[in-house]
């Protein structure tokens, strides 16, 4: 894997440069013990992910987003017997998640301080764009980046339109993240360069298979691994 091109390095947010997904694990475990008078925690879970893929293309990703695949969720499993205060008891977990800490993962700091000396630095995720601004904003990192990329998605057209903004060569960039799906394989399609660094829990909509033997790609333990793969 030659780095010797790069000028830019994107990294992914949620749960690459703070964490994320535990609070929407804790989350829809608070839903589905709510939810328990209907159904187990197992077909809770699945009828929760049945309506959040549903609605992905209309809703989009973020806690605003899952909170309505919650409500309806909920309608749908109690064949809409789930009571008024249970609705706004649901509303209250998805208002605790929008005022949940994001601690910031170990070293991420430190990497970005001395990337910050030889790199663009731009942080590149997807959701809801009041949401990620405010988490940014309180993490204390907006700083070390040149730009901030807040997508709907993230496909292939996504990261071109990017790079395209960014005017760079795709073989220029570098895209940081915990998602295969979304971090690693589109920015391969289109001629970069990926990291994929995993976090402990993954959403199963983000499982993906890892590319092997790519010449693009590498994959590392935690994010401080950066500086000597780049020689940083």
């Amino acid at each position: 894997m030659s780095l010797d091109k790069i000028k830019v390095i994107a990294f992914d947010a949620d749960d690459t440069l703070w964490e994320n997904e535990p609070i929407f694990k804790s989350a829809i475990e608070a839903f589905c013990s709510l939810m328990a008078p209907y159904g187990a925690a197992e077909q809770c879970e699945q009828g929760l992910y049945a309506v959040q893929m549903k609605n992905l293309p209309l809703y989009g990703y973020g806690i605003k987003a899952f909170t309505l695949s919650l409500i309806e969720a909920a309608m749908t499993l109690s064949n809409h017997q789930v009571s008024q205060r249970t609705v706004s008891e649901i509303m209250d977990i998805g208002q605790f998640m929008l005022e949940a800490d994001n601690p910031i993962l170990p070293g991420v700091k430190q990497t970005l301080e001395a990337l910050t000396q030889n790199y663009r630095l731009v942080m590149a995720t997807k959701g809801d764009l009041l949401d990620q601004e405010r988490k940014l904003i309180r993490s204390g990192l907006e700083g070390y980046f040149h730009h901030i990329e807040i997508m709907s998605n993230k496909f292939s057209s996504n990261y071109k339109k990017l790079v395209t903004h960014l005017d760079l060569a795709p073989d220029a960039f570098l895209m940081v993240g915990n998602s295969v799906k979304s971090d690693v394989l589109p920015v391969l399609d289109i001629g970069g360069h990926a990291v994929h660094i995993p976090f402990h829990t993954t959403w199963e909509h983000e499982h993906a298979e890892i590319p092997s033997a790519h010449a693009q790609f590498r994959s590392l333990n935690d994010i401080s691994e950066l500086l000597p793969l780049l020689g940083v």
